[in-house]
């Protein structure tokens, strides 16, 4: 009977199959459908070269949020003043983002959820480290792939980069104090002094700097040596593919201080991922000597019905394209992002930007009017998830007096030493003292 089967035509299985199983395979595929239709192919890899030690890479695939929904996660973290700080991210941070997730929410919801998940998840890891006194830093620039949404978050200067439908898109910023001036305003007026290196004579040299500490990023995790307005809250970007894939380059800036984006795709186009990761670092290496710690991952995303050659051949033509720019707060809502999963329709099918934004305010990305309102309990700590008692807990809130605005009994809620960290990035607080860092240590 089972040799029989085996070789019986599709249409004899078929018309032989119980209404049971036909129910059980139609039931299997609306489970399907609903956690995101076919979902791209992933494979990775990653190479390096070490000249402090100080970068490190994170690959996991197939990680599961609960049983039947899984996730791949991805990151890159580049020490400065030692490999304490993104050591300890690399264990830290995306339990911490992930313990800011309810594990009961739909993948519409889950999806929603993870731009203010990320927020929080990077200051309860940049506040937990700082606890141990080490004066280290790390840029982080983490990616969590579900399905064909791609959600990115980042501090400090390394970078992500996609390929696909002929153009490349840039899913990270660069907190670098010479490439954002709205990021030197925001330091000042917290308290902070930017600069460059002063040298005999008065002649300025090198990168703009913050100063006490010589750092020239405005975002990263850990630098307890500096002020608490240089800040762990992250530029968030999520998108979602189109049908034909793409490629993914996170990297240090060891990579990127040699080679553009275009110069990083075209070095590595036609090879496997760890090909095209040790091409890469190969090519930033030769161009510009082992000046930094150099690492990069490479991910690449297939349609499962198309070969791998396909991502990196198709040019698609960009007439009519347009990104669609979502402001906070007015992005669409999150039960589009399954429909675009699973529906087709007659728009080009390109890659789409869901949602984008670098607020450094925590009042901004913890306000209770984010779509997904159930998300932080009525009596834990929004950052720490510390448990509050009743009447601990401080509301976001707290002090606000401008017309319209949630009023202080509202939640989210914040712990004592979370709402200090909150006043402390925001300048209301005087950060704690700290030396000059040698600035050859420096970021």
């Amino acid at each position: 009977m089972a040799a029989e089967a085996r070789t019986s035509t599709p249409r004899q299985r078929h018309g032989s199959m119980t209404l049971e199983d036909l129910l059980r395979r139609e039931a299997s595929a609306e489970r399907a459908d609903a956690a995101g239709g076919a979902r791209p192919l992933l494979a990775a890899g990653q190479a390096g070269r070490a000249r402090k030690g100080e970068d490190y890479a994170m690959l996991k695939q197939g990680l599961e949020r609960h049983p039947g929904a899984s996730f791949s996660a991805f990151a890159m973290f580049d020490g400065h003043n030692g490999g304490a700080a993104a050591v300890y991210a690399k264990e830290n941070l995306l339990r911490n983002v992930l313990g800011c997730v309810p594990a009961d929410l739909t993948r519409d919801e889950w999806l929603a959820a993870l731009p203010r998940a990320l927020v929080a998840g990077f200051v309860k890891t940049d506040k937990d480290f700082q606890t141990r006194a080490h004066s280290s830093g790390t840029t982080v620039t983490l990616v969590i792939i579900d399905g064909s949404v791609v959600t990115t978050a980042s501090v400090g200067d390394s970078r992500c980069v996609l390929e696909a439908d002929g153009s490349i898109y840039y899913l990270s910023a660069d907190h670098r104090f010479d490439a954002c001036g709205e990021e030197v305003g925001r330091v000042t007026e917290c308290g902070g002094e930017v600069g460059r290196l002063n040298v005999i004579g008065g002649a300025e040299i090198g990168p703009l700097r913050c100063w006490p500490g010589g750092l020239c990023l405005s975002r990263s995790i850990g630098d307890q040596d500096v002020g608490e307005f240089i800040i762990a809250v992250p530029f968030v970007k999520q998108i979602k593919l189109s049908s034909a894939g793409g490629r993914l380059i996170i990297s240090s800036d060891g990579v990127w201080d040699a080679l553009t984006a275009e110069m990083a795709f075209s070095c590595a186009r036609g090879l496997s991922p760890e090909a095209a990761a040790d091409q890469i670092v190969k090519e930033a290496v030769e161009s510009k000597g082992l000046r930094d710690d150099t690492t990069c991952i490479v991910v690449d995303m297939m349609p499962p019905e198309k070969p791998k050659s396909s991502i990196h051949s198709r040019k698609k033509a960009r007439n009519g394209f347009s990104l669609i720019k979502n402001i906070f707060f007015k992005k669409r809502t999150s039960d589009s992002l399954s429909q675009a999963d699973t529906e087709q329709t007659s728009e080009p099918d390109l890659v789409e930007e869901v949602f984008e934004d670098g607020c450094p305010s925590l009042l901004r990305w913890l306000d209770s009017e984010y779509p997904v309102r159930n998300m932080f309990k009525l009596f834990v700590c929004a950052i720490c998830q510390v448990e509050l008692e009743s009447g601990q807990g401080i509301s976001i809130h707290e002090g606000l007096s401008k017309p319209g605005k949630a009023s202080p009994w509202d939640g989210p809620f914040l712990c004592q030493s979370c709402q200090e960290k909150k006043e402390a990035m925001e300048g209301k607080r005087p950060s704690r003292d700290s030396s000059s860092r040698n600035s050859g240590s420096s970021e």
